[in-house]
């Protein structure tokens, strides 16, 4: 039996995991899933504050409160920058980290910082214009995402705090840590902007990540 936290996306919560719960189960998994501050359940709590610190503090607390060890921690796309940043803080629980098309940052990167300037200033503007000059609206969902889960996620998925995406990841455990990198593809193309942006990153620091329509194929990664 595993235990796997998982440190989800922007915009999202976990409620966006329902679909996965049964399954863990059925395989004799421990399964937890924290919403971060400001989104989802907790979307009544979202202030202009709220940064990647207090999300990286959500998942953090909920390893100590439930003294989970030997854990799966999985990062899904924005939830890569929360993985890493909680893999740093609590080494000691953390049995190995996996990024599911997720961002994978170094010392002093931010999210605006991976996915590059052009795709940062469309959501500051976004931030400035109908965000209240801190918030970011939701992107839209992918265009192959099945109708029944756009009308299901949809009126779901809240703002995200624009402090989390800008603030800059201070890392400082030097302990080593097992590392997987899952790049999926749909159709041959990259589902996620995390993937086509990390996963050669992932390639150059000493991880080989494959991958094939329908097939998804990871190994040990080194430190990103």
């Amino acid at each position: 039996m595993a235990t796997i936290v998982l440190a989800h996306g922007a915009w999202s919560a976990a409620w966006a995991w329902k679909k996965m719960r049964p399954l863990f189960r059925g395989a004799g998994h421990e399964f937890f899933s924290p919403t971060y501050t400001g989104l989802g359940e907790r979307a009544h709590l979202s202030n202009p504050e709220i940064d990647l610190s207090t999300h990286i503090n959500d998942v953090a607390a909920v390893l100590d409160f439930e003294d989970l060890k030997d854990v799966t921690l999985i990062g899904h796309s924005y939830g890569g920058m929360v993985a890493t940043g909680v893999a740093d803080k609590a080494r000691r629980r953390i049995a190995r980290v996996v990024y599911l098309d997720a961002f994978a940052p170094k010392d002093g990167e931010s999210l605006f910082d991976l996915v590059g300037p052009q795709a940062a200033e469309n959501m500051l503007g976004k931030a400035k214009g109908e965000g209240g000059g801190w918030r970011v609206p939701a992107m839209p969902m992918p265009p192959d995402t099945a109708p029944a889960d756009v009308s299901w996620a949809t009126p779901r998925r809240r703002s995200q705090p624009l402090k989390s995406f800008e603030q800059k990841i201070r890392l400082q455990s030097t302990e080593p840590l097992s590392r997987h990198y899952i790049y999926a593809k749909k159709a041959g193309r990259a589902m996620c902007s995390a993937s086509s942006a990390n996963a050669p990153r992932a390639r150059r620091a000493g991880s080989t990540t494959r991958s094939t329509p329908a097939t998804i194929r990871t190994s040990p990664a080194r430190r990103t």
